[in-house]
Formats: structure tokens, sequence, C-alpha cells
């Protein structure tokens, strides 16, 4: 019989739900991290919220270990790569706490153009303040929703329904899907310049960290309004302190921090500043939601292998999984690699599959590729769900299949059409099961994707890889592999170098304004 440990606080109904399908259930909260490691290994599965933390070193005292499940989005508290090294599956409930969360933002607008906590605090100290409290009204404002997916477009509906104006900064949004929702489609820059309440609905990943710093919010219309239910670190808290202090922001409410717990913080005490403590997801009706919906999953995976809303892993079937595992890997990579290049909307996606692969299963693969492509900059996209996504922003996929070889004895080929250009990348398998890189935009380079990569177009001109080399040697950047690849000599060519240390913001810069570089790019895998 499986064994399951609840280590948050869950429904009872998801205690029920496993033990009617048969699988002993453990419930133990608050546990500390040295107390969680020495019990863990005696379970199949580990259900969980935000509270516990499951570290590298849980994962390795969790020897039976075979699926978490989280009840909720993000998993931020889980360390993903070490679970998927280990072999654990890693769950997560990705729409249970939309509603929920979209509501709070909402309920945080409302409460910050009316001042409303500080209003309450001042009537119940008995002082009548009535002509203290100026708010605005929110009919015929403009609301800025930064990432408009599952999240920020239920935001942008309620906010239609409230008459205002809807403009939407994310680079997934088609034109199409901005017609359906109701919304404006418009680039960062003419966001921050005409709204007056903005709100933040994405992932923190690179790209979106740090996203309104002090350099944005001066982009901003004087007295504008800001709202976080997404992700702390996407706001600069001392930025944001200072343009409340100079006018230029008039308020901001928070729900998620840089730290948290939240005990203190830079924003706290600021009259003009709503806190919740992450209270996004904190309904009965999500909370009831995403037990429910996690219980079922897990016992489901445990019971008869069934693999839903996982983050690390594919709906694979046992028979299938030994031969798609190194293509999986390969797609993944391919994926990852044009989500961190490609700028704008993407309109479609064409994955060819020559040779050897041909002949396989490639619903699993595409799904993989999907979701590679679509994590950088857009929340809660796993294997299970991306093609789901990708149909619901309007983005076609089609898969190409020919059992003859080529240059390759397999190949995979990804297209990415975007609304100014197009995008391509080829891989194969060395040796069978070694992932490789084969082809940038028709551009041939063969190298292997390590976890820190840099990706540069030049012109194929003397002197760039030596200045390139200088430039990486002088910040203590060792170069781990170097791959070349150009279209003729003189003209374009890219180059891909593996690195050991991390590459800052000072160091691209530099590397970008090197004679005969066109555009570089770091790359994480």
């Amino acid at each position: 019989m499986p064994k399951v440990l609840i280590s948050d606080s869950l429904s009872p109904r998801a205690v029920e739900i496993f033990r009617e399908r048969g699988i002993e259930t453990d419930v133990r909260t608050g546990l500390k991290p040295d107390e969680l490691a020495a019990i863990v290994g005696g379970y199949d599965g580990l259900a969980i919220r935000s509270a516990t933390k499951v570290t590298k070193d849980i994962l390795a005292a969790a020897t039976n270990l075979k699926v978490v499940g989280r009840a909720g989005i993000g998993v931020d508290n889980v360390d993903v790569p070490a679970a998927t090294a280990r072999g654990v599956v890693v769950m997560n409930t990705p729409f249970g706490n939309s509603i929920t969360t979209a509501e709070h933002a909402i309920a945080l607008m409302v409460a910050l153009a009316r001042d409303i906590p500080t209003a309450n605090a001042s009537t119940h100290a008995g002082k009548w303040e009535k002509n203290r409290f100026m708010g605005v009204e929110l009919t015929g404002k403009t609301l800025g929703v930064i990432g408009c997916g599952n999240i920020g477009s239920i935001v942008a509906d309620r906010a239609l329904g409230l008459k205002m104006k809807v403009v939407a900064f994310d680079p997934f949004l088609t034109p199409e899907r901005a017609a359906d929702l109701g919304v404006e489609k418009a680039d960062l820059d003419t966001l921050l310049a005409r709204s007056d309440f903005i709100t933040l609905h994405t992932p923190l990943t690179d790209q979106t960290r740090n996203i309104i710093d002090a350099a944005a919010l001066a982009k901003c219309k004087r007295g504008v309004r800001i709202i976080n239910c997404a992700r702390g670190g996407l706001v600069v808290e001392e930025d944001l302190k200072a343009a409340l202090d100079s006018g230029q922001v008039a308020g901001a409410a928070f729900d998620v921090f840089l730290v948290e717990p939240a005990k203190t913080n830079i924003l706290f005490g600021m009259e003009q500043v709503i806190c919740t403590p992450h209270l996004g997801a904190s309904t009965t009706e999500a909370q009831e939601k995403v037990a429910l919906q996690v219980a079922e999953q897990m016992a489901d995976y445990l019971l008869t292998g069934a693999i839903v809303n996982a983050i690390n892993m594919p709906s694979v079937s046992a028979e299938d999984a030994p031969k798609l595992t190194p293509y999986m890997a390969l797609c993944g990579q391919l994926g990852g690699f044009l989500g961190q290049v490609v700028r704008s909307s993407i309109r479609a996606v064409t994955v060819e599959y020559e040779g050897d692969v041909a002949d396989l299963n490639t619903r699993p693969l595409t799904a993989v590729l999907l979701k590679g492509l679509l994590t950088p900059l857009m929340e809660s996209v796993n294997m299970v769900n991306a093609p789901t996504i990708a149909r619901e922003r309007d983005i076609k996929v089609s898969e190409v299949k020919r059992g003859e070889a080529a240059d390759y004895h397999t190949l995979i080929k990804v297209t990415v059409q975007t609304e100014s250009r197009s995008r391509t990348i080829a891989g194969s398998l060395f040796g069978g099961d070694k992932p490789r890189l084969v082809a940038i935009d028709e551009v041939p380079v063969e190298a292997e994707l390590t976890p820190t990569m840099l990706y540069i177009r030049n012109e194929d001109k003397p002197g760039f890889i030596g200045r390139l080399g200088v430039a990486l040697g002088d910040a203590g950047v060792n170069i781990a592999s170097f791959h070349l690849g150009r279209v003729a000599p003189g003209v374009d060519a890219v180059c891909l170098v593996s690195v050991d240390q991390p590459v800052d913001g000072p160091l691209l810069e530099r590397i970008s304004a090197l004679p005969s570089v066109v555009r570089v790019e770091l790359l994480r895998f």
C-alpha cells in the first residue's frame, strides 16, 4: 500500500480521498527541516503547500519518494532539478487558484483607489476624518496588465466589467487573443506611460526579475498605483519606496515580497502601501479545489502510473518511456533555446521529425518542446498543459514526419514564426542518447547545450574570437567549450560558448560592445 505524508495544512477532504483510494496517509504539519528529513524516507508521496521546503537535502533523505504534489501554482519551494535527478515526479495544480488570485488583485486595486485600509483604521480610532481620504474612481481609468496569461486575463475581464480600459504587455499575447479578451496589446514602455494602475501577473524569470525598477517607474504617469499579487522580485522594493516618497507613485498594494515570510520590509509602515501576507490563494473555495486536485493526481500516479500536471515529466506510457527519454532531453533543450531568444509574439511552431524519431510517439516530445519554449515568459507551464496553453494563445502547432534520414540518422527541426520573422533550430542524438544542437537559423554548428552558455551572432571578421576570450578572461569567466558556425567566410556567424562561472549584466554589455558582435544572449538550461 502506498503511503503519503501531508506536511502542510490541506483540506480534510484530501485525507479522505487518499484513504478512499486505499492510500495510507499521515498528517504532520509544522515540521522543521531536520524533522522532515528524519521521516520522509518512509513515504511514497509528499503533499505540500508553500510552507514545506523540499530541498536537495530533503530529497536525498526521501529514499522511497515517488511524487511531490504541490497544492497550488508555484513550485518555488521545491528543488525541481534535484527531484528530477532522483526520479521524483513533481506535480502542481496550475489553475485551482486562478480566480481567487485574480479577485485578490482586483480587491487590492479597489482598496488602493479608495484608501480603504487607512480610512478603516482612522474610523476605528474614532477620528472621523472624512475630508482626509480623497480617492479616485476606477471607471475610465487605464489598467496596465503585465502578463496576460491565465490569471492576468481574468483580471483584465474583471477590470473591463468595472468599465476600465485595459492595456496588456505579454510577449506571447497575439493580436487575435488580445482582441478576444477585449484588451489592447502594447509594449512595456507604452503600458508604463499610459496606465493609471499597473498589476503584475507574470512568473519570476531572468527576463521578468526587477521588471519594475527605477527606470521603469520614471516612465510611468505621475501618481500611478501598482499592484503585485504575482511574485516577489518583480518590483525593486527600494526603487518603489523612493518613487512613493517622491510622489511619482501614489500608492502600492503588495501580496508578495522579495523575502517571505516578510516580518520586516522597506515598504512596511508606509501609509500609501497596502500589504497582505501572500493571500492570493487564500479562499475556502480555492483551498478546497487545490486539495482535491492534488490528492486525486497523486493517488492516480501512485496507483496507476497516470501523470497529470507534472512539472518535470510528460504523460508517457511505460512502454514508450525508455525510447523517448533521450529525445525528451533534446526537445526540452531546443524549446528552451528558442524560448530564451524569441522576443515577439509567437504565431506558429512547426516541428519536423526526420529519420528514426519519426517512428515514435512524438506527441509527448512536442509537449516537452512547447514547455521549454513557453516557460521563460509564462507561468505554470508544464508538459501536460503546454499544448493547451499554445491553443489558447492561438499558436498554431504542427508536426511533420519524414521516415527517411538525410544528414543525420535522426533529426528534430523546430521553426518558430513570430510577428516579425521566423527562427529555426535543429538537433540530433549522438551515440543514440546524447543531445546535440546541429544548426541555428540554417547555420551549421554542433554543440552540447550546458547549464550556462553565451549565444552570439557576429560578423565573421578576424580578431573576434580573441577579443571575446580576453573579455571573458578579464572577468574571471572560464570557457568550458567553444562552438562556431558560419554560412560562408566573412558573413554572418554564430558562436556558442559554454562557461563555468556566472555571467552578469555588465559583462554582457561589454561583450555586446565588442566589434563584430551583432547580438548576445545569456542562456540557461
